[in-house]
């Protein structure tokens, strides 16, 4: 049986109509953090020609296949092996116009965080853009009750994961060559973030 995550369907029309835009005339999209395979298969459905490589860690690698399998896009390859602090693993890659990531820095520890930042700005074309979609705290403080609880269920189940600083992701991404380029309120008290890299 296929993973199926819910929330994949909930967010994937709002995601997509912020970040349309930024995809429409891009060619190559690395996403990070693959996750059930449902977000490529959506997104890369509604624009034919862009190429969707996925990425997820060897052990959900089935899951996507069997989500890719039944779609039979041509537009996107098949997942591979990315931690992101394995550098071996990046050197695989080539440069994208887009790298997106949905719900990954949460689950990530801090050192994990850096590790992506510092690898990203190598695998980001000139002119190109980073997208984030997830929860995040401004000055240190939680935009929701709702996210304080999901902080705190988060950190419970790994001490190293937590809702990140949108304070502290802008000052790697500027250190990086990247500006922001937006930041969308979405549902859910989650936030879209882009930074193009310059």
């Amino acid at each position: 049986m296929k993973p199926f995550a819910e929330s994949s369907v909930q967010n994937r029309a709002p995601i997509f109509s912020v970040i349309k835009p930024y995809l429409r005339n891009s060619q190559s999209l690395l996403e990070i953090g693959s996750g059930t395979g449902q977000h490529a298969v959506y997104f890369a459905s509604e624009l034919p020609l862009l190429q969707w490589q996925t990425s997820e860690l060897p052990e959900h690698h089935q899951g996507i296949q069997m989500w890719l399998d039944e779609a039979r896009l041509p537009n996107i390859q098949l997942p591979v092996a990315l931690d992101v602090c394995n550098a071996g693993h990046w050197q695989r890659l080539p440069k994208y116009d887009v790298v997106y990531t949905a719900n990954t820095l949460h689950i990530m520890s801090a050192d994990h965080v850096c590790c992506l930042f510092e690898h990203l700005a190598n695998h980001l074309r000139e002119g190109g853009v980073f997208i984030v979609y997830g929860p995040f705290n401004y000055k240190g403080e939680y935009t929701s009750e709702s996210n304080q609880g999901f902080d705190a269920w988060l950190k419970h189940r790994d001490a190293q994961s937590g809702i990140r600083d949108f304070e502290w992701l802008q000052e790697m991404a500027e250190l990086k060559g990247m500006i922001l380029a937006d930041d969308v309120a979405m549902p859910a008290n989650n936030r879209t973030l882009v930074w193009k890299r310059l």
